[in-house]
């Protein structure tokens, strides 16, 4: 090896050092940037061939990139709620827009990778991180909160809606006390359930028993009543008078003779009152309480309906039309219209609810709600939802109905009852018995019923029907304490319907779930984030913005990862800065000892060529 190679080794050194210079300036530069991977640079030396291993010369030297990349940054937390880091092995899924087409981001379909974590919603509900590449997990549907599939898609959350959910379920922990405080005990003769704080059911009124005896009162139903077949009354051609029938097709949607401008029916205290056809709306087009005479007999049942909430029917062979009462309450139709009798309905039609229609067991009356409320402790309240969405104030109130100090043969035992009707009056039902005897031990635990939970029939509170709920007790969940106010402590009251509902916000949750908050109160999981890992994870290949794509080195993505999302976290730059200022120096010593050589080279050139002179 001579002058000349040790000139050119050292302008080797010279690019060796300048290639670890370019990536310290770099790593310093990305100090602060946001899930940034360091490159470190690796030094391979060239060894020039050699006959004999003692004539073996040191050679030059090469310069490698060594990523980083499956190095941890530190987590720090962040006031950002879709924010996310990823604590150990794995990456986010991305991909990077191509264009836009009518102000939507278009996608080429392929899937980068990254760990820069900065993701926020932009005006398209996409979750974008400062780089621009756009998240990547799988829809979870938000009632359930499984997930809608297992592909990774770009995700989306703009305008989110989620309907209405009916109440099934509501939890309940309550501390009965031993001794109730009522406002009827202290003057209640001693010795008696009343003066224990409890209900006496012959204070009620006769025939109408609150407590459970055997099976409760059977739940309300739907009652009909039919009239007579219906004669088809065309409407005539030529001027339409105060005369005219209400037409249709023969025979289902037609009724006989008789109805005249003017005339009324009187469904449950709304008046539906006749026109004439010369109003400025077309047929079939009427408010709520008028129908025309030209309109047909649909839009006249349509109206009876909208009243009562389940619209009469008709026969399509005979045009016979049956009334319901539907289960919210009793139906009563008045009306002296010629038209309405001679369908075969009288000028006064009462039909009453099936089934409960008649309270019995189980039932507090209107009349005996002062008496009722005397014995009893309010047992909390809970908003429920029915099938609509619509709220629906459940009122909940206990009554003892057996008490152990009264002696032998007696225990301490409870009925809750819910409110049926806030507005009943007479001998509507205003309390419901849930029809189960809750008995308690004498250490205050609960005894029966056994389970965690109880049915409760077919609850309607006034016109609002909930159907079937469970009440839901726990283990444990319902005691019977010492309690010095006398009242009941209520635990726990809560349960799983929530009406329609417009996303407002989301985050991401330490699961990696992002959570949507919507009008309705409710937070719901929207999605889920989807993470991958490499085996060969320092082989990626590095793209601008803290990205990378899969290389052959690399292989191909794994989905999943043992690494953890953190929510409302960033992890930032693995650089360190004293690191890379001690590389630093040790490159500039290096690349100044590397000028020295070929200063060194240079001057025993020209003392060679001085030989010539």
């Amino acid at each position: 090896m001579g002058i000349f190679d040790a000139l050119n080794t050292s302008v080797g050194g010279l690019q060796a050092q300048s290639f670890a210079l370019q990536n310290i300036s770099g790593n310093i530069a990305n100090a602060q940037t946001t899930g940034y991977k360091g490159i470190t640079t690796a030094f391979s030396d060239l060894i020039p061939d050699s006959t004999a291993p003692n004539r073996q010369a040191a050679g030059g030297v090469t310069a490698y990139a060594t990523a980083t990349i499956s190095s941890q940054g530190t987590v720090s937390a962040s006031t950002v709620g879709t924010y996310m880091a990823i604590t150990g092995d794995g990456f986010f899924n991305v991909q990077a827009p191509t264009g836009r087409v009518d102000n939507q981001p278009q996608f080429s379909g392929v899937t980068y990778y990254t760990r820069r974590g900065d993701f926020q919603v932009d005006a398209g509900g996409h979750l974008v991180n400062s780089a621009g590449y756009y998240l990547m997990g799988v829809p979870v549907d938000p009632k359930t909160g499984n997930p809608l599939g297992n592909v990774p898609q770009v995700l989306k959350f703009q305008n989110n809606f989620v309907p209405a959910q009916a109440t099934t379920t509501v939890q309940y922990a309550a501390n009965l006390p031993s001794v109730p405080r009522t406002l009827s005990s202290p003057t209640a003769p001693a010795g008696t359930i009343t003066a224990a704080g409890g209900l006496n059911p012959s204070d009620f009124t006769t025939n109408f028993n609150p407590l459970v005896v055997g099976t409760p009162a059977p739940p309300y139903t739907d009652n009909t009543t039919t009239g007579s077949a219906a004669t088809n009354q065309q409407t005539p051609s030529g001027p339409i008078t105060s005369a005219t029938l209400l037409s249709g097709t023969a025979p289902s949607d037609s009724l006989p003779g008789g109805f005249a401008v003017g005339d009324t029916i009187t469904v449950n205290g709304t008046m539906i009152t006749f026109t004439d056809a010369s109003t400025a709306l077309p047929p079939g087009v009427q408010d709520a309480t008028h129908v025309r005479i030209d309109d047909t007999v649909g839009d006249l049942l349509g109206r009876i309906g909208a009243i009562t909430g389940t619209a009469p029917t008709i026969d399509a062979g005979t045009g016979a039309i049956t009334l319901h009462t539907g289960t919210a309450q009793d139906l009563t139709v008045t009306s002296a219209s010629a038209g309405w009798t001679a369908m075969g309905f009288g000028a006064t039609t009462n039909i009453a609810r099936g089934g409960g229609g008649t309270p019995g067991a189980g039932v507090v009356i209107a009349n005996d709600q002062t008496i009722f409320q005397q014995q009893s402790i309010s047992g909390g309240a809970v908003t429920a939802y029915d099938a609509t969405g619509t709220a629906v104030n459940l009122q909940l109130r206990w009554a003892k109905t057996d008490s152990a100090s009264l002696g032998a043969g007696h225990s301490d035992t409870w009925n809750l009852f819910y409110q049926a009707d806030p507005n009943a009056t007479g001998t509507q039902a205003a309390w419901i018995n849930v029809g189960t005897n809750f008995t308690f031990g004498i250490n205050g635990q609960l005894s029966s019923p056994v389970g965690s939970s109880i049915t409760i029939p077919s609850v309607s509170v006034g016109s609002q029907s909930l159907g079937n709920l469970t009440l839901n007790i726990g283990s444990g969940g319902l005691t019977q304490y010492a309690s010095s106010g006398g009242n009941a402590t209520i635990n726990a009251i809560n349960q799983n319907g929530y009406a329609a509902g417009q996303l407002q916000s989301v985050s991401v949750n330490n699961d990696g779930i992002v959570v949507g908050t919507f009008s309705n109160g409710q937070n719901l999981s929207l999605a889920q984030v989807s993470l991958s890992h490499f085996n060969g994870t320092n082989y990626l290949k590095a793209l601008d913005g803290g990205a990378y794509a899969v290389t052959n080195e690399s292989g191909p993505a794994i989905a999943g990862a043992s690494g953890r999302i953190s929510g409302s976290s960033l992890e930032g730059s693995n650089a360190d800065i004293a690191d890379e200022f001690t590389k630093l120096i040790v490159t500039q010593q290096a690349y100044s000892a590397n000028t020295k050589v070929i200063t060194t080279a240079n001057s025993m050139v020209q003392d060679l060529l001085n030989v010539l002179r």
